[in-house]
């Protein structure tokens, strides 16, 4: 693989690069451009094990042997993935800002796909809808990996995934756990029933079941519905849901953290004839 040291910072080369604050990644058109960041040595694995395709790596001197060591035991055609090498000063001035996890890699997009495909077989799904921080949504994915999700699905108004606060923030398992983009609540219930889903919304409403006598006989497919950070589901998704799910709270807290909430509706319906993701 060709290793190429950094000597000019208006290289075109390092395009991809440029300027990597949170800020620019959010006005940044990545998806159209077919592009993510993975940053760090651990999403760079995660990323080639899903059969995602670096552009180029950038990397300081001390972390080359193990992103060289990474990059030869995947699959990729190492000799066509550029590793640009610079001193992390240089490269701190390049991105805007300290690049202390290894590396980063310009990632292709991969295809997403088929939401009708993606439901086959799976038994248990989240669906966000309308969540616009990073955080949040990288921490929904890694809530849904850990516990056991079968497939994420991200509506429109929903932020992207693959940003690179979110995959930094779900530890690479936006990378692990499959997703897709759906279209809005209201126009994706036919997609969802005709997969033999329930979708089960979490909200405060006074008709709202209590998460644990819901799981106590849940049926065999569901859908959990979790809406944005502030205001919450957006009335068109909530009136849409087949049901509406609460988790109980104490001490005047009204709700938990989207992610939170995520985490114990999924492991209240995780089954126990369900076999780990790692067995």
């Amino acid at each position: 693989m060709p290793i190429i040291a950094i000597d000019s910072l208006d290289d075109p080369r390092l395009e991809d690069y440029v300027g990597l604050t949170d800020v620019a990644l959010r006005r940044r058109a990545e998806p159209e451009r077919g592009l993510y960041i993975a940053e760090s040595q651990t999403v760079l694995e995660r990323a080639l094990r899903a059969g995602h395709r670096p552009r180029s790596v950038l990397v300081a001197p001390r972390w080359l042997p193990q992103v060289e060591a990474v990059l030869a035991a995947s699959e990729v055609d190492g000799a066509a993935v550029p590793v640009f090498v610079g001193e992390e000063p240089v490269l701190e001035a390049l991105t805007g800002f300290h690049l202390h996890r290894g590396a980063l890699a310009a990632m292709q997009r991969p295809e997403l796909p088929d939401p009708a495909a993606l439901l086959d077989g799976a038994r248990r799904v989240v669906i966000l809808d309308g969540l616009v921080d990073h955080t949040n949504v990288g921490a929904a994915f890694r809530s849904a990996a850990g516990i056991g999700a079968d497939a994420v699905l991200v509506t429109p108004t929903s932020a992207d995934p693959l940003y690179r606060r979110s995959v930094r923030v779900s530890m690479g398992t936006v990378l692990q756990v499959p997703w897709t983009r759906i279209p809005a609540i209201p126009e994706a219930m036919p997609l969802l029933h005709a997969a033999g889903f329930e979708v089960a919304a979490l909200a405060l409403r006074d008709d709202a079941v209590d998460l644990a006598e819901y799981a106590a006989a849940p049926p065999e497919r569901v859908a959990l519905l979790l809406g944005s950070e502030g205001p919450g589901l957006d009335p068109r998704a909530l009136a849409a849901a087949d049901r509406v799910v609460t988790i109980p709270m104490l001490h005047g807290v009204d709700s938990l953290n989207v992610a939170a909430a995520a985490a114990v509706a999924m492991w209240a319906l995780r089954g126990t004839d369900r076999p780990r993701a790692d067995a």
